[in-house]
């Protein structure tokens, strides 16, 4: 996670949106407890709106899924 965490760190800097949905979906992805990964997917689903990236729809989704939005 390490290495996740030093690339978010530098989309952050860099205010690099798009990698921020990336990384904090893959981040999601690969979290260890399902409160981490609603964290995560959170994140990733906000920085997609802020953007309108195209993810946001199925980050919504999968939100919902886990009950963390409805």
């Amino acid at each position: 996670m390490t290495r996740l965490n030093n690339r978010l760190l530098a989309a952050h800097a860099a205010g690099d949106t798009p990698a921020l949905v990336a990384l904090y979906t893959e981040a999601a992805d690969t979290a260890a407890s399902q409160d981490a990964m609603g964290f995560y997917l959170t994140q990733a689903y906000i920085y997609a709106l802020d953007a309108g990236h195209g993810s946001a729809t199925v980050l919504h989704s999968r939100l919902v899924e886990m009950g963390r939005d409805n």
